[in-house]
């Protein structure tokens, strides 16, 4: 499987477009926001000849959603996400607000949407990706982890030396913290972790490294 990253939009989150040997591909966390940032990521998919087959987000947030709707447009296709972030399509103009972007003029919300829960599986060519739910950023986050290449997708859960953000409408700390443990600990060390932002890692750096899941609970979270 080959993995192609874009980082879009003035929150710099990380798109990427998943492709293998029969040119199927899959895009995750659509996020382009310039005209530009729109052509590079099409560009790319109409120079490599390839179908798209999914397209896919880790969480709602309204960062991740910007490129959605274009894409859902031109390939007629759902996007899917797992139900307990569909309250975030409420009120995405105070989303938007809350990080001091201007009211926005399109409409963000998905025009076509499908459940992805705990356990889906994504199938394109000869790759296929398992969902896991990982409630604590939103409550809907989820990371998709491919078993035979050992690579995870982990949206806005897991960053390199991070975790995502838990003070946004329904976080958890501790649920984020408790998804992280017990879910993406539990892969094999060297899986390599794809973040919604910045550079990728990997589950042993994270174990060994990573300060916000590794403190002790009765130090606290500053």
């Amino acid at each position: 499987m080959k993995v192609k990253t874009f980082e879009f939009n003035p929150l710099g989150v990380n798109t990427y477009l998943l492709s293998d040997e029969t040119k199927e591909c899959v895009v995750i966390d659509a996020a382009f926001f310039y005209a530009d940032e729109q052509e590079l990521l099409l560009n790319y998919i109409l120079d490599h000849d390839f179908v798209v087959r999914h397209l896919i987000n880790t969480h709602l947030h309204f960062d991740h959603l910007f490129g959605v709707n274009p894409l859902v447009n031109r390939f007629g296709l759902p996007l899917r996400y797992h139900p307990d972030d569909q309250f975030l399509l409420e009120d995405i103009p105070a989303q938007m607000r809350m990080f001091g972007f201007p009211s926005p003029h399109p409409d963000y919300r998905p025009v076509k949407g499908e459940e992805l829960q705990e356990g889906d599986l994504v199938r394109f060519g000869n790759q296929i990706l398992h969902v896991l739910h990982l409630p604590g950023h939103s409550p809907g986050s989820v990371a998709f982890y491919e078993a035979e290449a050992n690579i995870l997708f982990s949206g806005d859960a897991l960053f390199h030396s991070g975790i995502g953000r838990t003070d946004l409408p329904r976080g958890s700390y501790e649920t984020l913290i408790g998804s992280i443990r017990n879910k993406l600990y539990s892969l094999p060390d060297e899986t390599i972790v794809y973040p919604g932002h910045g550079p990728s890692t990997t589950i042993g750096q994270e174990k060994r490294n990573n300060p916000f899941v590794n403190m002790n609970p009765s130090e606290g979270n500053d």
